[in-house]
This record gives C-alpha cells, structure tokens and sequence, in this order.
C-alpha cells in the first residue's frame, strides 16, 4: 500500500549587474572620455547556472539502526485501511528506496512485554523530499497494523535504516511483467509499476490484476487509472471483486485461471515474469506456497496448471 528540482531563478544576479553596469556608466561620463572603456563585465550567472545541488541526502540507505519518524498525518483510505505520512528528518532528504523494497519498523504496543517487528511497503515515491508514506491494513488481532492505526500526529515509529530487498528490479529486465494480488499485497505492487513507468529509460509493459472483498477494498483507483491514460500501451490494471454491491462498477469474481488466461502473457512468451503478492489461501491456489523459511519454494496452483516455470514466477 512522487519530484523534481529545479534550479532558483538567476534573476538576483541579472539585477545586480544591470544597477552595476549604470553605476559604471554614470561614472564613466562625469569624470572624462578620454579614458579608454572599461572591460566587459564578467557573465555571473553563466557561473551560477552551472552549479548543480548536491544530490538529496537518502535516509534508508543501508545499516542496522532504528530512526524515529514523526507522523506528520493519518488519513482513513476506507473501513479498514489507513495512509500514514512520516517525516523525514530532513525536509530535503528522500527516502531513496528501490523497487521493490520494504522497511521494517519497531513499536512496543500498548500491553505488550516485547517490541513488535513488521515490514511495510512504502508507497510515496521515493525522490519526493520530505516525508515517507506507508498504507497501512488493520488486522483484528494484528499488533502492529493496530498500533499504527491508534497513532496521532506527533508521535513517533521507529524505522530500520537499512531497507530490505524483496525483489531487485532494473530497467527492462523483462519485456512484459504480470502482477496478481490482492488485499493489501497491492502496494509492493503499486511501489514497481510507478517506479518502471516514471523511467522514461524502462520500457517494460505491466499488466496488474487485482482481486478484493468489496468494492471498498479496491485501493489505488484513481492512481492506476491515471497510470492507464498516461501509458496507454504499457500499462493496464484489472479489477475482479468477490462481493461487489449492486450497483459496483467492477466485474464480480475471483482471480480465476479464465481472468489469467484473457489479460496476462501466455508462459510461451519466455521474457515474461508473473509476480504475486497476496494473503496465503490466495497465495496457495494461484502460485503455490512459499517454501522453508520463506524461500520461494515450486511454483504451484493456477499458475503451474498454465504451464508458468518456477524461473518465471516470484512470490512477495
């Protein structure tokens, strides 16, 4: 569950130099014109227009140290889910996260003997100076996601500098990618396809599906579908929900293998790449489940019925 910079105005300095040249003018013809005329001013601003900021200073950049962030907002998304905004701090530094890469915060919730460990995805983009932003499901019996629903601006989470890699994205890697996911699993999700699209370098087509509960659950709406018109031949999101109301705009179902069939790249195509990310019963049925440890384990359910390799699929 994204900026540029550009240099100040060298208007100060054109002024300086056009109040100086009339000073120097003026002086010139009160005092004599036998005096030959002087040198021609050196050109400030060509000086000035080449230097070049530093580059932002990047906080989640490597280490094994906590930072606490403030929380500068909270915003309810829908029934269950919340956008929080964290301060970084420095109002110029960026986060400087890569796709796909999620951090791992600390809190001590209320009642509890031991401080609670769980990884987010950030999904701000990770240029934008200033803040950091994760989006954030409640889980009933969820420690964390409830600590950090209860949270008010000006209290403070604690951030693990060094972020973790969950999947090493470079530009064009693969021709065509395909994301499935579902319920909160959209924003490792969200994270790659803006970081692919925003690269005028990356060229890759991205095709997401995205199965939820209700209509309410359908997160990131009006991001994708400007992402559609700015990409129209590179980029497509859609939609499957499993109850929708009745006036739902959505189609109603599951991520079934007829939905996989008709939108994403068949596994002939060798430089295609499926990534899944979604709840474990989901997890199961469409890709298999992970291995020991969390290792990436067989490709398994919809997917291996579809004739996917294991080398063409990975499991967030």
């Amino acid at each position: 569950m994204f900026s540029q910079r550009v240099l100040r105005s060298s208007a100060p300095l054109l002024g300086t130099a056009v109040i100086g040249g009339g000073l120097l003018a003026t002086s010139y013809y009160i005092s004599t014109q036998t005096q030959p005329p002087l040198p021609p001013a050196v050109d400030q601003t060509v000086q000035h227009s080449s230097q070049r900021p530093k580059d932002p200073k990047k906080i989640f950049n490597s280490g094994f140290s906590f930072q606490d962030l403030r929380l500068e907002s909270s915003e309810v998304v829908n029934h269950n889910t919340k956008r929080l905004r964290f301060e970084l701090p420095d109002k110029d530094a960026v986060s400087g996260l890569r796709a796909s890469s999620a951090l791992l915060t600390k809190a001590t919730p209320s009642g509890a003997w031991l401080p609670v460990l769980r990884p987010y995805t950030p999904i701000s983009d990770p240029d934008e100076p200033g803040h950091v932003d994760l989006l954030v499901k409640r889980y009933p019996d969820g420690k964390m996601s409830n600590h950090l629903h209860s949270l008010v601006p000006g209290q403070t989470l604690s951030f693990k500098t060094g972020p973790l890699l969950t999947y090493e994205w470079t530009p064009n890697k693969h021709s065509q990618i395909a994301l499935i996911t579902g319920g909160a699993g959209i924003t490792p999700m969200y994270q790659l396809t803006h970081a692919i699209l925003k690269n005028p370098e990356d060229k890759t087509k991205v095709t997401l599906i995205f199965g939820v509960n209700s209509d309410a659950d359908v997160l990131f709406e009006p991001e994708l579908r400007e992402l559609e018109k700015k990409f129209p031949d590179r980029f497509r999101a859609v939609y499957t929900v499993s109850n929708p109301t009745a006036s739902s705009r959505f189609p109603k179902g599951y991520v079934t293998r007829e939905l996989l069939k008709a939108h994403i790249p068949s596994p002939e195509e060798r430089d295609v790449k499926v990534l899944f990310c979604g709840p474990p019963a989901m997890e199961k049925a469409i890709a298999g489940s992970k291995g020991f440890m969390g290792s990436q384990g067989g490709v398994g359910g919809i997917l291996k019925e579809m004739g996917y390799s294991s080398d063409q699929v990975f499991k967030f």
